[in-house]
């Protein structure tokens, strides 16, 4: 991969550039000097590990100068505003890339691989350290077709999040394993008195194509595609997998297909279900006793196992350099990225409410204690599927095929079978467009 050609780049780049005691004396304050007054933009999302970067964020601006320009908007338009402002020539300086938009970034040209920072010892922090990251997280998030990009900010796991009481009340001593325990164990018990096992979000938007519709693919051994990118929704597997999110919806509330990200966790954190598959940065509003019934029956394990293993959604994002900026700008907001997902920085944002991705962190003694959603985090961090949702700029458009037909098998308006059949019809004629079956595009994903 290419994040280990880099990791041997940057040790050449730092031997030869400066020579080694020349590049053990590189601070942040002499690297930021020429760059001091300039100004650089950002779009930051309304979360938590926003508010944690935005809280460290004048420490950065006294060392170096550099002022960081925070653009606030909720996800559901931070993609919108940042391609008009590409295509615009605009102001942004830092792209926030969403797992899944990389590709469209990337093909666009929007974004400076990282190459030309990490070659220039002028501006590669020595104690970078790429190999820290997980290998896993920082090719999802921050590589493209062999090419780094982004490091990762902001990253997420799909995990279990559950009320240990009320699985104790029901018998059990530990919480389910594997999906087929759900449907078989778990659901008839914990389905009674007006509560519920499991709550899955599905509304529709990305919250059911993504969060929904996709979860019950790649742990039974399905996939939107094969690897001619064609549909893959009617192989045995996909079918397999999206049949059993239709069967377990008896184990749901009522009007499941209406649950965002809020209504989920809400249900959890009131009671009313005993465990939901919800990302890692939830964690903090169902720990939290003033927004959660349950924090002290709140426990957290990694994702069911299916037929094909554990597969838990993989998101997130990174932060790169776009292109459009100049050569200050495109320095100065290199030099921010470099810090914010730093080795030395990571600690601070894990407790004030982000979640880094680096390894060193989570190996410090009593973070596991502290942050009990830490093990489940690293292990889902090991393995996972990049793909989970296709990282290719076409997304966004197979995206709206998904969910309206995967809200519809769900409402029982179309079958499983019809509704798949619907989604690789149209997925495939939004591929055959974009140039993928006449060669035109490489078949990434």
């Amino acid at each position: 991969m290419r994040y280990r050609t880099s990791v041997c780049g940057l040790a050449l780049a730092a031997g030869l550039g400066l020579g080694v005691a020349q590049a053990s004396e590189w601070t942040l304050e002499k690297a930021a000097a020429p760059y001091a007054g300039t100004t650089v933009d950002v779009v930051f999302l309304l979360r938590p590990g926003y508010e944690a970067a935005e809280a460290m964020l004048p420490e950065f601006e006294e060392k170096t100068g550099i002022k960081v320009n925070i653009v606030k908007h909720p996800y559901e338009n931070a993609l919108g505003e940042q391609v008009r402002d590409f295509v615009a020539g605009g102001d942004f300086d830092i792209a926030l890339i969403d797992l899944v938009w990389i590709g469209n970034f990337a093909e666009n040209e929007w974004i400076v691989p990282i190459d030309k920072f990490t070659s220039n010892p002028d501006l590669l922090d020595p104690e970078l350290d790429l190999e820290d990251f997980f290998p896993l997280v920082l090719n999802a998030f921050g590589g493209w077709g062999g090419t780094i990009y982004g490091l990762p900010f902001d990253n997420y796991s799909g995990l279990l999040f559950y009320n240990d009481c009320m699985l104790k009340e029901a018998g059990f001593d530990r919480p389910p394993e594997t999906w087929q325990e759900v449907m078989d164990i778990y659901g008839p018990a914990l389905t009674r008195d007006g509560r519920y096992a499991y709550a899955l979000q599905s509304k529709r938007n990305e919250t059911q194509s993504a969060d929904s519709f996709a979860r019950f693919l790649w742990p039974f051994g399905g996939s939107f595609l094969d690897e001619n990118f064609r549909s893959n929704l009617l192989s045995p597997e996909s079918q397999a997998g999206l049949n059993f999110r239709q069967e377990l919806m008896k184990y749901m509330p009522e009007g499941i297909v209406s649950y965002d990200h809020a209504e989920t966790v809400n249900a959890l954190a009131q009671g009313d279900v005993a465990f939901i598959t919800e990302w890692s940065a939830f964690y903090a509003t169902l720990k939290n006793p003033e927004t959660s019934k349950i924090a002290d029956c709140l426990k957290i394990a990694p994702e069911p196992r299916g037929p094909a293993g554990r597969k838990p959604a993989l998101g997130g994002f990174s932060l790169a350099v776009t292109t459009q900026a100049d050569e200050k700008e495109q320095a100065a907001a290199w030099l921010f990225i470099q810090w914010i997902t730093s080795k030395a920085n990571a600690l601070e944002y894990l407790e004030r409410g982000g979640v880094p991705a680096r390894q060193s962190v989570y190996q410090l003694p009593g973070i596991a204690e502290k942050y009990d959603f830490v093990p489940a985090l690293v292990e889902s961090w090991q393995d996972g599927v990049p793909e989970f949702r296709p990282r290719f700029a076409e997304w966004p458009e197979i995206t709206e095929i998904v969910q309206e037909w995967g809200t519809k098998m769900m409402l029982g308006e179309v079958s499983v079978e019809e509704g798949a059949r619907i989604i690789g019809e149209q997925m495939e004629a939004v591929l055959e467009e974009a140039g993928y079956y006449a060669g035109e595009k490489p078949l990434i994903q």
